[in-house]
């Protein structure tokens, strides 16, 4: 018993230092909020159910191909029946041996044909023959239609993650500027207490104590607009992930480091994207509608049989079953189906202009993608330079200082550019991060 104890404690101790670490966690990355998206977006539920309906759809279809079995049966009370008569000698007559002859029937005889009360009860199979071929193509629209509402969802996923991802960027970019507009408060700040001092001792004037104070409220005001941003974005996040906006911190993101390829490798990839999908399964279900309006023109033709049995009419069996075939041709339908096959032809018209036109949008907006990550790189490489000389003059000037040549709203003022030079290389870096995205996006790729 005593050998369990240790197990046991050492056991609890790494159940409470695992709770205390997941506690201490800083925030949502972003691949967790690409997550929470899928797992609790009403809209990608709203997908599933629709693809669920069409697939219920497509087995009630295929239910068509096979016999359909009809159960029907009637009862009838006649208050009258028809009576039949035969005459006396109607069936002739026979000598009796004595000279004589009988009739037969030997006088008028009267019958009642069936019975007042009647029944029929009736088991009946039908088999399609010539409707198999339209059923088989309406089968194939069924599938269609799953594979077009599937695209949609994968359409709206990757819609979903584009706009976490710039929500989420565009979060940090504006929590970055935050810090820059902050240290250029603190450089205000630092010279109206100069300049107040400079006042007490007659070198300077009210006028510029007076630009100074507007300097600090616009500064003040640009952390309050960058707060509204912030909460706004925050706000969105939390629309779209179902997530508390209380406790919604988001953690610090990394450089993208992603290679890019050359342009044509995205524009090949684009075959993958959900809307040249959905535009070339539209071609496909028009050619399908075609397809289907030319099989209308068939008959319908099958074959028929069953099994009755009846009480009341002395004519028929009281049970049998029975076999044969069945004909219905609505011969309309041969000029009403001409008009269904041109609205058909114009359907698929309509689907291949749209794929053309998707296919041409595509490579539009991955080109446009494509430059952005380009000028962002480009962005990245001026911003590094620059925030590599702002360091250096920082640091010139902390040599002052500890030399006892400082100013102090001069450090103050080389800290504020420095902040503005690294808030320029973080939004550069997540812009470059977002265009990526989008690229990635354009060719269907998720995360």
């Amino acid at each position: 018993m005593k050998h369990n104890i240790k197990p046991r404690l050492l056991l609890l101790m790494v159940l409470l230092f695992g709770s205390f670490r997941l506690s201490a966690q800083s925030g949502y990355s972003l691949q967790q909020l690409i997550e929470a998206a899928n797992k609790n977006n009403h809209l990608l539920a709203i997908k599933d159910y629709q693809v669920q309906e069409k697939v219920s759809k497509l087995k009630e279809d295929e239910i068509k191909k096979y016999p359909s079995p009809t159960l029907d049966g009637n009862y009838q009370y006649n208050f009258t029946l028809p009576d039949i008569t035969i005459p006396a000698g109607a069936l002739g007559a026979v000598s009796t041996g004595n000279g004589s002859s009988q009739l037969l029937p030997a006088q008028a005889s009267k019958f009642s044909v069936g019975q007042k009360g009647s029944y029929n009860v009736g088991l009946n199979f039908y088999q399609p023959i010539l409707q198999q071929f339209k059923i088989n193509t309406g089968l194939a629209i069924d599938k269609t239609d799953i594979k077009l509402l599937q695209k949609e969802k994968e359409k709206t996923a990757l819609q979903l993650q584009l706009a976490i991802e710039q929500l989420y960027y565009g979060t940090l970019i504006a929590q970055k500027q935050t810090e820059g507009e902050t240290a250029k408060l603190e450089l205000a700040k630092a010279k109206l207490y100069d300049t107040e001092g400079a006042l007490a001792a007659g070198k300077t004037t009210k006028v510029n104590i007076a630009g100074l104070r507007a300097d600090i409220a616009g500064q003040e005001q640009n952390l309050l607009k960058l707060s509204i941003q912030i909460q706004d974005y925050l706000g969105e996040l939390s629309r779209l992930t179902n997530l508390s906006i209380d406790g919604l911190k988001l953690q610090e993101a990394e450089p993208d480091k992603t290679s890019l390829n050359p342009i044509d490798e995205y524009k090949s990839a684009a075959s993958g994207n959900p809307d040249m999908e959905i535009a070339r399964l539209n071609k496909e279900k028009a050619l399908l509608g075609i397809k289907a309006a030319r099989q209308s023109n068939l008959p319908d033709f099958g074959i028929v049989t069953g099994y009755y049995v009846q009480q009341g009419n002395p004519i028929l069996p009281t049970s049998s079953p029975y076999v044969g075939i069945s004909l219905k041709w609505n011969l309309q339908d041969l000029f009403s189906n001409k008009q269904v096959q041109n609205q058909r032809l114009f359907q698929l018209k309509q689907a291949e202009e749209t794929m053309a036109y998707t296919k041409r949008q595509v490579d539009s907006d991955i080109d446009k993608a494509w430059r952005k990550i380009k000028q962002s790189d480009a962005l990245i490489l001026s911003a590094e330079k620059l925030v590599g000389y702002r360091k250096d003059a920082l640091k010139e000037q902390l040599d002052k200082q500890a030399a006892g040549l400082d100013i102090k709203t001069t450090t103050l003022e080389i800290k504020s550019q420095l902040a503005e030079a690294e808030v320029n290389l973080y939004a550069a870096q997540l812009s470059n991060a977002i265009a990526i995205a989008e690229l990635e996006n354009l060719t269907g790729q998720t995360k």
